[in-house]
């Protein structure tokens, strides 16, 4: 099955998101619940099964980077929101020109410790593994420890508590603790992810929201070796 996930992707050197984050579920991570849609029929389906509140999201293989043209819109919380939301995709769609292979509809995930997990295939040292504080912090702060892959739990548990951020993760002033055991669990997955899979250059699992039970994956981004 995975295999089959970058097959599709490694013609254009990376894979859609909706791509990725099967990828991610296939080695046991923890991703939301979502539904690609192609029509305001599927947009009502995916609304009754999904509820609110949701992000809807473009789906193009012409589009990596979806929030630089629009293609992402947050805390969409009614029918009409959603319809509307879905034309307005369709049409960055059609104005810039992108093959539009669906939209993505996804329940939000709620708040928590935002960190990111990362990992990038080094040409002299291999697959790198990256931890850090995640969504827009990591380039403010900088706050991120690496690994080379494979590691084990260890590798990975010193990975999360060298960060300057590590007493958020531990709970500090009142704040619940984060998992940070699952989290230590999903390091440890990517690593395995980019050892039996060596089509994949890239990972990038920002942000990775942490709860004080489990976390989740809110993007995921995969990026392959172009002609592997």
């Amino acid at each position: 099955m995975s295999e089959e996930i970058i097959k599709r992707g490694l013609e254009r050197g990376w894979l859609l998101e909706p791509e990725a984050k099967e990828l991610c579920r296939i080695y046991g991570l923890s991703v939301g619940e979502w539904r690609v849609v192609k029509d305001l029929d599927g947009v009502k389906c995916a609304v009754e099964e999904l509820g609110f509140p949701l992000v809807m999201k473009i789906v193009s293989p012409d589009v990596l980077h979806k929030s630089d043209v629009g293609g992402v819109i947050l805390n969409i919380d009614s029918e009409e929101k959603a319809l509307n939301s879905f034309l307005k995709i369709k049409e960055i769609a059609e104005k810039g020109g992108y093959k539009l292979d669906g939209v993505l509809l996804e329940r939000m995930a709620p708040q928590g410790v935002e960190t990111i997990i990362g990992a990038k295939r080094d040409p002299q040292f291999g697959p790198v593994l990256m931890f850090g504080l995640g969504g827009i912090f990591v380039e403010v702060f900088k706050d991120v420890s690496f690994r080379v892959a494979p590691i084990g739990k260890n590798d990975a548990m010193e990975m999360v508590s060298e960060l300057k951020a590590y007493p958020i993760l531990r709970g500090i002033r009142g704040r619940k603790p984060s998992d940070i055991n699952s989290i230590v669990d999903a390091i440890v997955k990517v690593s395995e992810m980019m050892m039996e899979l060596p089509q994949i250059s890239e990972i990038d699992l920002n942000p990775t929201i942490a709860y004080e039970v489990g976390y989740k994956i809110v993007d995921a981004r995969i990026l392959l070796k172009k002609g592997q």
